[in-house]
């Protein structure tokens, strides 16, 4: 049974300061479940319902597991339909940039991206497309909401995600930086070479004004209709997918 301080510990990790506080998020969902216990991350506990007990095999010895009722689970999810599992994972440790391991492939990097969906869409485009680094400014949404989460659909265990001060991070890069921006050279005109940072705005000022004139190469998506902008998440999944079309044709 579960415990009133259960439910108040797994509930509050829906705040940014609790996570911190506690070094632990929340991962919904079976396949979320065991995607994170099958990677690096250290699961500390597991609560699923007795239907979802029967998809979750081979949970190792050491990761805790509570048998919940669905009026239970009901207290601790999230969703508006759950699927009877969540997990309790730490935070990474010494999660720090090694800026010499950006060097021969590509990254993103995100300038105040706010929308959870967002920021979760771009990291599950990210993984689809071979791209293990996204470099996060620090007014960008946390990784660990449990929104973002639950939008990697499992990709997050798998991508590694940085905040950092970006504005001396492209300030001292040696490597190419390329800029979503509204005016610049055509995505399709560019040769994106085989490194580089691609760095994506936020989602109504685009990338800020004091790093524009840092960015080596302003790079446009033309516009054929009438909307007035992308969505950011779309916006990125054009670039990987341009830069991967480069690479392997």
């Amino acid at each position: 049974m579960l415990s009133k301080a259960q439910i108040s510990l797994i509930t509050s990790l829906q705040n940014k300061k609790f996570r911190l506080q506690h070094q632990v998020f929340v991962v919904e969902g079976i396949k979320s479940v065991l995607e994170f216990v099958n990677s690096s991350y250290k699961v500390q506990k597991i609560y699923a319902t007795q239907q979802a007990l029967t998809k979750l095999d081979k949970i190792p010895h050491n990761i805790k597991l509570e048998d919940v009722t669905e009026a239970e689970f009901q207290k601790i999810t999230s969703l508006k339909n759950p699927q009877g599992a969540l997990a309790i994972v730490e935070l990474p440790q010494n999660n720090r940039l090694d800026f010499k391991a950006l060097g021969g492939k590509y990254s993103i990097v995100l300038d105040d991206i706010q929308d959870p969906g967002n920021l979760g869409t771009i990291i599950r485009t990210a993984e689809w497309f071979g791209i293990e680094d996204i470099i996060c400014s620090i007014g960008t949404v946390d990784a660990y909401n449990p929104k973002v989460v639950q939008a990697t659909m499992g990709s997050l265990s798998r991508v590694k995600i940085y905040y950092v001060d970006i504005e001396p991070f492209i300030q001292d890069t040696t490597l190419p930086t390329f800029g979503a921006l509204l005016n610049g050279q055509s995505i399709y005109e560019t040769n994106f070479g085989n490194e580089g940072l691609i760095i994506m705005g936020n989602e109504g000022n685009g990338i800020r004004s004091e790093l524009i004139s840092k960015i080596d190469k302003a790079i446009t998506i033309p516009r054929i209709g009438a909307a007035e902008s992308l969505n950011v998440a779309i916006a990125t999944t054009i670039f990987c997918s341009e830069i991967t079309r480069q690479k392997i044709t």
